[in-house]
């Protein structure tokens, strides 16, 4: 087609051009798997077209100053929490804004035909977390292009694989979300949702479960009445620093979660342990019908008119959490 243009002038050949360009095809994101592996990413650094972000923090009792020290090259660092997450209505740890998290995505370079890898500290699953919670802001955004390191940064160490010092300035591209609402439910939803057939999953503690202890900003102890625990904890390999395989976490579940079309509802203090449980159910082992509630125990503790069950006394003097 191109090579006959070369015959032809004038208006109709720069016609002819200009609607060749327009029925080009749309380039698309990478495929990329939930979980991918040291061996993947070594071998795709060079693709233009995949943003890798350093997400080490305070929770892994790291930061900037580390990734100065030596990162997987090209990588760039984004903070966490930092503009992941947000406080509203005295609420901790909720998401921003959708146009927020849009022009913070730009200025990673993060687009509709790039594909995104976290690269969490590979250091706990409290850590893991921070990786889970991104994953599910992007799903929530329309993002299905994302991925996170499995072992994270310290398994590319462990592999003797290369580093590069300072810092990696990221290249702007415009990132426009097409939200998901059925990721996300709201704190009236889960009222709603109360002595129905949906799963009410709460992904703490069992002594935060139980009331013994409680996040610091959460008003009061216990859990929503009607929930099943299951501290995402247990999906953790302390060893390897990896989730679990994929038929130890099948057999991990509760009963409650065996029958994969359940509607659940994941949820913790602030999101954040609620964002594993959420990513094994979804992401590893399937299952559909999974939201995420946001504001968890922090907001939910917060209105005087909602219940709360607490099984056990407080601890005296009570201890609280900060962080999850």
């Amino acid at each position: 087609m191109l090579g006959s243009l070369k015959s032809l002038s004038g208006p109709l050949a720069g016609f002819i051009a200009a609607m060749t360009v327009l029925a080009a095809p749309v380039t698309a994101a990478p495929d990329v798997t939930p979980l991918v592996s040291t061996e993947w990413l070594a071998s795709n650094l060079d693709n233009d077209e995949i943003v890798v972000i350093d997400t080490r923090s305070k929770i892994s009792k790291s930061g900037k100053d580390d990734y100065l020290k030596g990162h997987i090259p090209g990588a760039v660092w984004s903070e966490y929490p930092g503009y992941w997450r947000t406080e509203r209505d005295g609420v901790v740890g909720v998401l921003p804004s959708v146009e927020k998290l849009e022009a913070a995505l730009s200025e990673l370079g993060v687009s509709e035909d790039k594909a995104l890898v976290i690269i969490p500290a590979g250091s706990s699953s409290l850590e893991f977390g921070s990786a889970a919670r991104i994953f599910w802001t992007m799903k929530y955004l329309g993002h299905d292009a994302v991925a996170i390191l499995d072992g994270g940064h310290a398994a590319w160490v462990a592999e003797g694989r290369e580093l590069e010092t300072g810092d990696v300035t990221p290249e702007g591209d415009l990132f426009v979300a097409e939200v998901r609402d059925e990721l996300l439910v709201s704190t009236n939803e889960v009222a709603e949702a109360m002595g129905t057939e949906t799963v009410l999953l709460d992904g703490r503690p069992e002594a935060q479960f139980s009331g013994k202890q409680k996040h610091g900003k959460a008003t009061r102890f216990g859990h929503i009445p009607g929930a099943v625990n299951f501290d995402q904890d247990k999906f953790y390999n302390k060893g390897s620093n990896r989730l679990k395989d994929k038929a130890e976490l099948a057999s991990l579940l509760p009963a409650s979660l065996k029958d994969s079309s359940a509607k659940v509802v994941s949820y913790c203090n602030t999101g954040h342990w609620a964002a594993t449980n959420w990513f094994v159910l979804t992401q590893v082992l399937g299952q559909e019908n999974v939201t995420l509630y946001d504001d968890s125990m922090v907001g939910w503790s917060r209105d005087e008119s909602l219940p709360i069950k607490a099984t056990a006394k407080p601890e005296q003097p009570a201890r609280q959490v900060k962080t999850n």
